[in-house]
């Protein structure tokens, strides 16, 4: 798969049967329709589903990065803003899957985690994703691109 900021090949990364795609150039991960909800679901979540549909369903946040088009599908995708303090992500349009700028799928998991009732289970995994994708502290990632 080619990723959509650098146009690189990316590499897949596997944890717990969820095979992400991950750029070691930019950092960034794609996460395939669905597999962010299985990430969720192996953190404890009660209802992990609703993540992706309130992603889907919030407006976009800010103009679109024309360039940044979805790996699968090819079309460009929207950026939306979604955690508190907000994450931006871009989603495809077609409902392909997310991309997360280096550091944002451990921001947003981590904040995940601090809502889910798995405690420990759901923090060692917003830890791994955290260290497989070298997100760097939320200080200094400035939120994303």
């Amino acid at each position: 798969m080619i990723c959509p900021v650098c146009h690189e090949d990316m590499m897949v990364v596997e944890y717990r049967r969820i095979e992400l795609d991950h750029c070691v150039k930019c950092r960034g991960a794609w996460f395939d329709s669905g597999e962010l909800e299985l990430l969720a679901q192996s953190m404890g979540l009660d209802s992990p589903d609703h993540i992706i549909k309130d992603i889907l369903a919030s407006p976009e946040d800010r103009p679109p990065h024309p360039e940044r088009k979805c790996p699968v599908c090819h079309k460009p995708m929207r950026e939306k803003a979604v955690g508190d303090p907000p994450v931006h992500i871009d989603a495809c349009r077609q409902g392909d899957g997310l991309w997360f700028d280096g550091g944002e799928a451990h921001q947003l998991l981590k904040q995940l985690s601090q809502t889910s009732p798995a405690g420990e289970g759901a923090g060692q995994i917003a830890a791994f994703v955290g260290e497989v994708f070298h997100a760097e502290d939320e200080d200094s990632t400035g939120g994303g691109q």
